[in-house]
C-alpha cells in the first residue's frame, strides 16, 4: 500500500500559507499531521531541524505522549497538511500495520537525528 492512500479519502485538510505556522512549540497536540502539498521547517528554539516534504509526518509525539509540541512548524510554502486525530490515529495503528512501523520509523529517525546534534559526553 502507498502511503499516500491510507489519506486519499481524508476529510481533514489544514491548509497553511507561506510563512504562516501549523502549530507551535509549547502548544498542546491533539493531532499529528501529513504534509501532502509543499513544504515545511521544523524549528527547535531558533533552529531549523528538518525541512518537511510531502509524504512526511509531524506532531506524532503528541498523540503517543500527550506532551506539549517539541516543535514549531512553519510553511516555506503554501502547503496541505492532512490533520490525524486520535481517533484516527488509533485507528491506523490497529489497522494499518504499515502505518504503525511508519511512525515508530519516523519517532526513531527524529531521535537518532537529535542525538547527534548533541556533544559527546566526553566533550561535556
Amino acid at each position: 500500500m502507498v502511503f499516500f492512500e491510507l489519506f486519499s479519502n481524508a476529510p481533514d485538510i489544514v491548509q497553511v500559507k507561506a510563512g504562516a505556522t501549523l502549530f507551535r512549540e509549547g502548544e498542546a497536540g491533539t493531532a499529528l499531521y501529513v504534509l501532502t502539498i509543499g513544504s515545511a521547517d521544523v524549528v527547535i528554539g531558533n533552529r531549523v531541524v528538518e525541512t518537511l516534504r510531502p509524504g512526511n509526518i509531524i506532531g506524532e509525539m503528541a498523540l503517543v505522549d500527550s506532551a506539549p509540541r517539541a516543535a514549531t512548524v512553519i510553511a516555506l510554502s503554501d502547503c496541505e497538511f492532512v490533520e490525524v486525530d486520535d481517533k484516527r490515529f488509533n485507528y491506523l495503528v490497529q489497522q494499518t500495520p504499515y502505518f504503525a512501523l511508519k511512525v515508530m520509523r519516523v519517532l526513531s529517525e527524529r531521535l537518532r537525528a537529535t542525538s547527534a546534534m548533541l556533544p559527546a559526553i566526553e566533550d561535556v
